[in-house]
């Protein structure tokens, strides 16, 4: 039994040294999902899901986002990825997600994001963990969970802790924790743990950290935050783009000081470039010759009709579903091995649940010595399997996110 203050065993991979895995072609979260429900908006028509995926110990954790278009597929595929970030991070919950087709810049969105909530009450309750995503911040859904009495979109997990109140404190303290440099550790976490796995990578070639270059597609929070980790740790980010172009510099980008140019959407003020940035075409970030490539924007970026442009060595999936299958396997046959997004851009979920869980709290050092720990082990393993099996990073992942979720199958979160 698992309670909110005990550690969960079989989250750490082991390092080289540690036994082979056991590949398979089977990923570990196939299958029709748990429960899909539909929902219709009284008030304006928007339609909403909820996709859960699988349950594990009667949880799942998975955001909430609102965008026109939004799809039961799209949502569904969301959950499925959920599921395996957290088997790949040994966390004892299973995979869900919520999805709004909906403006979020409507300014009745926020009432149509209550109805949704209010209508999934019931899994809010007792089953469904969410936290904010595209269109959705977490100041809303804590509006919104206000409305609803439940308190904090974490509610069905913290209802079953020893002490809800003390759990809950940790919680919101956890969340408004800030860096050295007052920026949310909620905020970045995410993109720093892609910028662990990106070091990760270079750490097991070898590669020295100020020779190393990297390209990263998207300037948003992921996108933002690995490009300025990557800074900060010495690594060259010659090429950064947003929904506007690319931006160009051979010998590294000033990377702080274009992420202070950016609007609210993201993008940033070409009026106050250098004068030595180049300004080239959006999609030339794929074409950058840098050692690692960074899609972090959209999903699908890399298909097969601009894989053959890539000129890096390796590709580390910061979006979801960043790459497509056919140009995997076409990057693959090139030697060019893809880091998977369920392990890459799983920061923020897996430091939600170390949080949950007790095993942080407000120190932003504890969460991020974590995050290091685990995300480069991963990618040790995935690069040994890769150099000495020539197995596919992916394929890596599913085997662990397995052995992980088979030993998780029989944990209860619960007050004894």
């Amino acid at each position: 039994m698992t309670t909110l203050h005990e550690p969960v065993n079989g989250s750490n991979v082991s390092v080289p040294g540690a036994p082979r895995v056991v590949h398979s072609d089977r990923r570990p979260e196939a299958g029709e999902p748990l429960r899909r429900l539909t929902w219709t908006d009284p008030v304006t028509g928007a339609r909403g899901y909820l996709v859960v995926h699988t349950l594990v110990s009667g949880l799942a954790t998975g955001g909430t986002r609102m965008r026109p278009g939004c799809t039961l597929s799209e949502v569904e595929d969301l959950a499925r990825g959920m599921a395996l970030k957290t088997a790949a991070f040994g966390l004892p919950v299973g995979g869900a997600k919520g999805g709004i087709d909906f403006d979020p810049k409507d300014p009745r969105a926020l009432d149509v994001l209550s109805r949704f909530c209010r209508h999934m009450r019931p899994w809010l309750d007792a089953h469904w963990v969410t936290a904010e995503d595209l269109g959705v911040t977490q100041p809303h859904l804590d509006a919104v969970f206000a409305r609803l009495g439940l308190g904090q979109s974490f509610h069905a997990a913290i209802r079953r802790s020893w002490n809800e109140q003390r759990t809950l404190a940790r919680v919101q303290d956890g969340l408004h924790a800030t860096t050295a440099d007052d920026r949310l550790v909620a905020d970045v976490i995410g993109g720093y743990g892609v910028a662990q796995a990106c070091l990760g990578a270079a750490r097991a070639w070898n590669w020295r950290t100020g020779a190393t270059t990297v390209a990263v597609q998207g300037v948003g929070t992921m996108g933002g935050g690995t490009a300025w980790y990557l800074h900060e740790a010495g690594m060259k980010v010659v090429a950064i783009a947003d929904a506007a172009g690319t931006l160009y510099r051979s010998g590294g980008l000033d990377i702080p000081a274009l992420l202070d140019l950016r609007d609210d959407y993201a993008e940033i003020d070409r009026t106050r470039l250098p004068a030595d940035v180049e300004c080239l075409p959006r999609d030339a970030v794929i074409a950058t010759d840098a050692d690692i490539l960074v899609p972090a924007a959209v999903s699908y970026a890399i298909r097969p009709g601009n894989v053959a442009d890539i000129k890096a060595m390796v590709v580390v999936e910061a979006a979801n579903a960043a790459t497509t299958d056919e140009a995997e396997a076409m990057l693959t046959d090139r030697g060019i091995p893809v880091l998977p997004d369920f392990v890459v851009n799983a920061g923020s979920a897996a430091w939600a649940w170390w949080l949950l869980l007790g095993h942080v709290g407000a120190d932003p050092a504890d969460s991020f010595d974590r995050l290091r720990t685990e995300m480069q082990a991963k990618v040790a393993l995935m690069v040994r399997e890769w150099t000495t099996a020539r197995a596919r990073p992916r394929e890596t992942a599913w085997a662990f996110a397995a052995a992980n979720a088979r030993a998780l199958a029989d944990e209860i979160i619960t007050i004894p």
